[in-house]
Order: structure tokens, then sequence, then C-alpha cells
């Protein structure tokens, strides 16, 4: 199947429009019978199929920024250094739950590991501090409770 997508001119300026209507043409193969899902029915089950696009997209936005270097060591360490911190990023997301268990990585790192805390120690322990009506404090509190629970008495 071949879906026809209306190049849409983002840099066009006011006044200006473009001589011709041009296309963009995405096509994608299929082995369901016609019969089960008709046309638009295989465009939509292969849309929602696009979630690896969406991963590359936040590995891109993130550490696969870095890429590609001059040295196939760098390229390698960095790639695996990238899923690493991705897959953990994406499961600390699923811990805190909420809106955080789909947000991107970036979301995930600005507002529950950049966290605004003042560190404190006070008779050999530390306390963290955090901002009042903090809107994320629940979420980071039970990221923090799943990751670093207290020690189990025997």
């Amino acid at each position: 199947m071949v879906r026809r997508i209306r190049e849409l001119n983002p840099n066009a300026t006011d006044g200006q429009s473009t001589l011709f209507d041009t296309y963009r043409f995405h096509a994608f193969f299929t082995t369901v019978d016609p019969g089960t899902l008709d046309t638009v029915a295989a465009d939509a089950t292969h849309r929602k199929h696009a979630i690896i696009e969406q991963v590359n997209a936040d590995l891109k936005n993130s550490a696969l920024a870095h890429l590609p270097s001059g040295h196939f060591g760098a390229n390698s360490a960095w790639l695996v250094a990238a899923v690493m911190a991705y897959n953990l990023t994406r499961a600390a997301g699923v811990i805190a739950s909420g809106t955080f268990a789909k947000a991107r990585t970036a979301t995930i790192r600005a507002k529950l590991v950049n966290i605004p805390a003042r560190i404190a120690s006070s008779a050999r322990r530390i306390c963290l501090h955090l901002p009042e009506a903090w809107p994320w404090q629940k979420a980071w509190e039970k990221l923090f409770a799943a990751v670093h629970s207290p020690p189990q008495r025997a």
C-alpha cells in the first residue's frame, strides 16, 4: 500500500505560495487479507505500530545526538550508553506512573531526575529538602521509594 501525503512547506512566507503541490509517498507492506482489513483500516493499524519511530526520535534528541564520530569504538560506546540510559529512564517513568509512564525521556529527566532539591545532612544522615508545592513530588517519591526502599529488618 502507498499513502500519498501532501507536502506542507513550513518555510513558505506569507503571500508566496508554492508553484505546484508536492507530495510525499509512504509505502508499507501487509499480509492481511483485503477482506479482513480495507485500505483505511490497514493504514490505521500500520500507524499504531510505528512506536519504534518515537523511540528513534527520542534517542536522537538525547545521547545519539553525539553520533557519528570518526571512531567506531566511540560510536559503539555512545550507542550502548544511549540505550542503557533510555531503558533506565523509561523504567523510571513507568515506576513513577501517571503521565510519566508514556512521557518522553527528556520530560522524565527534566521533571524527575534534575530535581530542585537542597541536600542537608544531620547526625550522619542525608536529607533532601524538596520545594514546597512541587507538582511532581508524589511521582518522585514513588520512584524514590521503589528504587531506594529502606532495608528490610530480619
